[in-house]
């Protein structure tokens, strides 16, 4: 029973990270317009998003790793990398400074309540979803050590062959 109840949980699980993007869920960009998570889209090509703060250190050296290959990435599969800071009320004012100070190439939207992260199951950051161009989610990775950009842009190239 319990192997039973185990994997059951599992199937629920993996059916909650890979699936459609969240609906009902509205964030707001780093000029304050609102963004439908759903409609979030990169017409008909992958997406990352990334899940970050600016307090995080792993955080920032993942998306300063893709930003090192980003450029090459786009001319390859067309992908487009969403940034989503998870910073709260108190350090939100962080975000646009260092984003600039890095001249990040990507969209970077804004969650201080933490919607969109409880929406898509985040615990921790950085947790990185690659989603197909149907907006389904087909791969996701929680941390960050040197060199796991390498698997990102693998799994990237894989859906878009």
């Amino acid at each position: 029973m319990k192997k039973i109840i185990t994997l059951t949980l599992a199937l629920f699980l993996v059916g909650a990270t890979f699936g459609q993007l969240p609906s009902n869920v509205t964030i707001k960009d780093m000029d304050g317009n609102s963004i439908d998570i759903s409609k979030l889209n990169n017409g008909g090509k992958p997406m990352i998003i990334s899940f970050w703060a600016t307090w995080c250190k792993p955080c920032k050296e993942e998306l300063n790793a893709i930003a090192e290959e980003y450029d090459d990435w786009v001319d390859e599969t067309g992908v487009k990398l969403v940034a989503v800071s998870i910073d709260d009320v108190r350090s939100t004012g962080r975000v646009e400074p260092y984003v600039n100070q890095q001249a990040w190439d990507y969209q970077v939207l804004l969650d201080p309540n933490g919607d969109l992260k409880r929406a898509m199951n985040v615990n921790n950051v950085p947790h990185t979803f690659l989603v197909d161009g149907s907006g389904k989610i087909v791969w996701d990775h929680n941390n960050y050590a040197a060199g796991d950009e390498k698997e990102l842009h693998e799994e990237l190239l894989k859906i878009t062959k």
